[in-house]
């Protein structure tokens, strides 16, 4: 592989811009190479790390996923826990629709146990939200209507078969 330039210092904020764009292209490939080039130039850039993070989120349909140890690694980078804690909640709100697109044994009950699990990272990030910031309640939200609308049930747990003794 040719080696990689690097990015100026000055032209983060253009870059960042840019990295939005394609995500709100549906091109999470191209927002995740632009956010690796920032962060190579600034390691510790809260912004490309939440970008990133989200356009690895993007994938979680496509047929090239990501793994659960690159979102946690990303989310232990960031500085905030509010952010790591609203971040959390996406990672596992986003997984859980992609359960419910998938229409597999069992998926629906994935989908629940995920929407719970973002559910309660929404309910930690909620006291640590900046002023007139709901967002985590937001999502609390739409997580409590995926829920509603999909009919969503937790998985009951399996009933003892009990053999009489003789």
């Amino acid at each position: 592989m040719p080696e990689l330039k690097r990015l100026h210092k000055d032209a983060i904020p253009a870059a960042l811009e840019k990295a939005e764009r394609y995500r709100l292209l549906n091109e999470p490939a191209e927002a995740e190479s632009i956010c690796l080039d920032i962060l190579a130039v600034d390691a510790e850039n809260q912004v490309a790390i939440i970008t990133l993070l989200l356009a690895f989120t993007d994938r979680f349909d496509k047929t090239y996923g990501v793994s659960e140890t690159q979102t946690k690694e990303l989310l232990g980078r960031l500085k905030s826990e509010y952010e790591r804690a609203y971040y959390s909640g996406i990672i596992a709100e986003r997984r859980a629709k992609t359960k419910l697109r998938q229409h597999t044994p069992g998926s629906r009950f994935q989908a629940y146990d995920l929407l719970r699990e973002a559910m309660e990272c929404y309910e930690k990030a909620e006291p640590l939200s900046p002023a007139g910031h709901d967002d985590a309640i937001l999502r609390w939200n739409t997580c409590a209507r995926l829920i509603e609308r999909n009919k969503l049930v937790p998985r009951e747990e399996e009933e003892r078969i009990e053999f009489p003794l003789e």
